[in-house]
């Protein structure tokens, strides 16, 4: 559902949601500076299912940056990234490269309102869920909407980028 504008919290995430008129919720907590494990955090502080909670991750693909969502259980995977966008190689962007192409830090990158937008990628597992949350664009800011709306929004392709994190040896 949607916040009257005076009533909320202000960022770009939620400015567009607003102006397109798209369903969704607010979820705040208090974020841990210690926890470097930010989408763990949210799902532990929301109390849901950390599938439905998303990453929101800047990789390179063949030198041009691309948005990345799967959920937080899930890993990358950099084979499979780079194949959903034709390309050959894909690697995690830097950290400061990833703060100034979204303008919000690590941790809180929504994937709506990036400050320079950028082709998609959704993890085709999105769909399972009747909603999901994303970062809100600041640590501690939850935003909760349908999965379609979220690969509308972002113009993201669907396809299978994510696989369970491998056991360590």
């Amino acid at each position: 559902m949607s916040r009257p504008r005076a009533n909320r919290i202000s960022t770009p995430a939620l400015s567009i949601l607003e102006d397109r008129g798209v369903s969704y919720s607010i979820h705040t907590f208090e974020h841990d500076a210690d926890h470097t494990d930010f989408g763990e955090e949210a799902a532990r502080n929301l109390g849901c299912d950390p599938a439905a909670v998303l990453k929101t991750l800047i990789w390179n693909v063949d030198e041009n940056l691309c948005l990345a969502l799967a959920p937080v259980p899930q890993q990358i995977s950099s084979k499979l990234l780079a194949t959903a966008l034709n390309g050959r190689r894909a690697t995690l962007t830097d950290p400061a490269v990833a703060q100034r192409v979204s303008g919000s830090v690590v941790g809180g990158i929504s994937p709506i309102g990036l400050r320079k937008t950028l082709p998609a990628v959704a993890d085709e597992s999105i769909l399972k869920h009747a909603e999901v949350y994303v970062s809100g664009g600041r640590r501690g800011l939850e935003i909760c909407l349908a999965p379609q709306d979220l690969v509308t929004l972002t113009q993201a392709i669907l396809a299978p980028i994510s696989r369970p994190p491998r056991e360590p040896r």
